[in-house]
């Protein structure tokens, strides 16, 4: 990736493993890493991308199965659900948490503060998961694909 300016630019954090599996969840099927390569331009090296696979799967967003020597790759969660991941990566990460979450709900966009309080308000009450992990909404209030796997 070259910027106008000719340096070559850095990826954000998370980018390429939103880009893996986007490649992941356009196939047909359980893929390759090398197909997954190919798919995102080739420019990657085989081993970053299996790397990357590989994180995703501590992650639990993506699942693989041995197919000779080698392992074919299928999504199990959505782009949306990892960039959830991240999100509550770096929460867990602070001290204090309400301040954090005050400070990123005024800072909202009005629609997205509507879509936010909307999915509030049709989330289990509190101390009622049903099975649930923290964090996780209900199965019939997800969106971007209802990857059906379990929560963050």
């Amino acid at each position: 990736m070259v910027r106008d300016d000719g340096r070559v630019r850095r990826r954000g954090q998370g980018e390429l493993e939103g880009q893996v599996l986007g490649a992941l969840r356009e196939a047909d099927g359980a893929v390759s890493a090398a197909w997954v390569q190919e798919r995102l331009g080739g420019d990657l090296a085989y081993t970053t991308v299996v790397t990357i696979l590989t994180r995703l799967l501590a992650k639990d967003v993506v699942a693989r199965e041995r197919r000779g020597r080698s392992f074919l790759w299928t999504p199990t969660a959505d782009v949306a659900r990892l960039a959830a991941l991240r999100m509550r990566r770096l929460l867990d990460g602070e001290q204090d948490r309400e301040a954090v979450l005050a400070s990123f709900v005024t800072a909202l966009p009005p629609g997205d503060e509507q879509v936010l309080r909307a999915l509030l308000e049709g989330a289990a009450p509190e101390g009622d998961t049903a099975g649930q992990r923290a964090g996780e909404l209900p199965a019939d209030r997800r969106t971007g694909g209802g990857d059906g796997g379990p929560g963050a």
